[in-house]
Formats: C-alpha cells, structure tokens, sequence
C-alpha cells in the first residue's frame, strides 16, 4: 500500500487515506450561513476521495470574519446548514471538519474579485495592539482582559456548536496573519502584561484557546491547529518558536500540527515553489514529536508519496490543486496503483482514469 492511501489513525477517527482539503475561504455566505455553494463544494471535494474535508475559517464572532462573505459558527443558527455539509461529507467515506477562527485586525477585508485588500470598513478589528496590518488599514482596538476572555469564550462555544453539527476533526487557526498568530508574533505584538513579550506570554491566548476548546471537544475526536511557522521577516515569529510552541501544544491535546506560513506582513519576501513549506512540517515532527500536516504547492502524487514517505509529514493538505481537479485524490490513486473506491455512480468512470497533469509552480500566493 502506498503511504498516502494509508489510513491515519488520529485518536478515535481514522481517516481513510492521507489528503486533506485545505481550509480555503469561498466568499459566499449570507450572515454566516452555509448554503448551497457549500455543500456543493465540500460535498464534492469529498467525492472526489479526500480523507479529510475541511470547510474555510467559520468565524468564531461577527467581527471575526476575514470578509462578510464568510462563515460563521458564532450562533445555533448556523448549526443546521453545516450539519447538512458535514452529513454529506461523512456519507461519502470521508472525514468532516471544521476550522474555528477570529481574523482578529485582518477582518473585514473584501473578496479577491472585490479587491483582497480592502480596509475594514464594517466592524472595528481587534488585536494584541493597536498597530494596523498594513498602510491604510485602520489601527485595531487593542483587546484588554474582558476582550480575551471573551474570545476564548467564543472558541469554546464555537466548538460545542461544531460537535452539534457532526465535525469529527476541529483545526484552531493560529496563522496567516490572523488574531490568534498575531499574538503570536512579535511583529504585531507589542504587549507587555502577561500576553506579550516571551513566547511563553505570547503564545498564553492560544493555549488558552486550545485548552477551553479541549473542555468541550471530546477526547475521542482529533484537534489541529494551522501555524505560520514563520512571518519570513526577521524579528518575526520563526520556525524555532514554532516548534517550541509544538512542545506546549500536545500535552495540551493537539493531535496534529498543520503547518503553514505568512500572512503576518504584507510585503514579505516568501519562496514561493513546490512544497517550500515541507521543510517546517518536517523539523516540528521531528524536534517536538508531534504529528504535522504539510501544505503548499503540493501539487502531484509521487511528490505528496515521497513526502510522507520520508517521514516529513504524517498528512498532505491540498488547496488550489483540488479547486482544478477536485477528483485529484481518486486520480492520484489511480497512478499510484492504489486502491481506493470510488462513488458507485461514478464507479465506471474508473476503469478509464484521465493522467494528472505534470505540476506546475505557481507565482505568488493567497494564505488563507
């Protein structure tokens, strides 16, 4: 058996094979709901033959939302829509999850097609300090202790409303530039109470987050978390803290790390090429022995093999190359001499499987 069509034993819930979807934001949803491009998407994405389907950031607060199209999952209203997805996606063999997350002063920007990088406009952005992401963006609202109480607070309920929703996998989201990277980050971290300075103080609100989120996810069912493993800016969070964090976060209770970068600074000077991120999935799995999930331009079947084969990740996430080929796991299989089953009415377009295209590098990138 090829290690990618491998089963991935993450306590209680066994994903079927080891690709992942990548959290990717759709810009559709109405006041938070999922609808039909939902469902549709993800339910897709799990016919296609992906392990593991995990939906866009679903926002933990209104104010939270990295646009006003996206998700939410801050109130019992949203249950019921993403229940339907979640259903869906488990009825296709494959894993449901959810990623919880609070864009902290990067809320409120548009769509890509709108223009990504409109200010916020809509809700006042919160963060460690009151710096703003980039010129003309606002200054955020600095949260004082009542603010971080109440964020861990909506992490915490907002995992209780994914269990009610049937989400066997939940990923905290620590990265990208986000709330809870951004308190991890010196770059936007000016703090000098208990939630700034050290990495233990800056790091407080996640473990924080992690541990409520624990209090309420049960001990049957995986926690992830998505890391910018570095700001690719010196002075900024780096790989070496990333994997001190690693340390703190399992006996926390994360099963897996998903290991990302960037966000934090908009003009930061990233090598964007064929799995430029693998290196940080590799040495947090090695130096902190923990799980890691790699992600970024992994684009073909023999790269995301060798990958886990050679012990650098325990799980490939995909992104961009699922939204071009949304059967690429049942393809990957295919060419790979692995077996792997396909949606019975489907199941004759099997026996005439199209070659994946050669990968292709992609210039630039949009960390979501």
């Amino acid at each position: 058996m090829t290690r990618l069509f491998s089963p991935l034993p993450l306590r209680g819930v066994t994903l079927p094979n080891r690709i992942a979807v990548s959290p990717m934001c759709q810009y559709s949803a109405v006041d938070g709901l999922a609808n039909d491009w939902h469902l549709v998407h993800l339910g897709g994405l799990a016919q296609g033959g992906a392990g593991l389907v995990l939906t866009e950031a679903a926002s933990v607060a209104p104010e939270g939302r990295i646009s006003a199209e996206d998700l939410g999952i801050w109130e019992d209203g949203q249950i019921g829509p993403l229940a339907r997805i979640a259903a869906f996606i488990k009825s296709q063999g494959a894993v449901p999850g959810i990623q919880l997350a609070h864009a902290g002063r990067k809320a409120g920007s548009g769509a890509p097609w709108k223009g990504n990088n409109v200010p916020p406009a809509s809700w006042p952005g919160l963060a460690p300090s009151a710096l703003p992401f980039d010129e003309g963006w606002p200054a955020p609202r600095a949260l004082e202790e009542a603010g971080l109480r109440r964020v861990v607070a909506e992490f915490r309920a907002a995992a209780a409303r994914a269990l009610q929703a049937g989400f066997q996998v939940a990923e905290i989201h620590g990265a990208h530039g986000y709330l809870l990277h951004q308190f991890l980050s010196p770059l936007a971290n000016r703090r000098e109470d208990a939630y700034g300075g050290s990495l233990e103080n800056r790091s407080r609100l996640l473990r924080e987050v992690v541990a409520a989120v624990r209090e309420v996810w049960p001990g049957n069912l995986p926690l992830l978390v998505r890391l910018s493993c570095t700001d690719w800016v010196p002075g900024g969070w780096d790989i070496g803290e990333s994997v001190d964090l690693a340390r703190m976060l399992g006996p926390l209770g994360v099963d897996l790390v998903d290991c990302s970068s960037g966000g934090m600074a908009p003009r930061a000077a990233i090598p964007v090429g064929p799995g430029y991120q693998v290196d940080f999935a590799a040495r947090i799995r090695r130096e902190a022995g923990i799980a890691t999930g790699a992600v970024g331009l992994i684009t073909g079947p023999a790269q995301a093999e060798e990958i886990l084969a050679k012990g650098e990740a325990d799980l490939v996430l995909l992104g961009r190359e699922l939204l071009r080929d949304p059967r690429w796991p049942l393809r990957a299989a295919h060419k790979l001499g692995a077996s792997t089953p396909w949606p019975a009415p489907y199941a004759r377009g099997s026996r005439e499987a199209v070659p994946l295209r050669d990968p292709q590098p992609e210039p630039g990138a949009w960390p979501r």
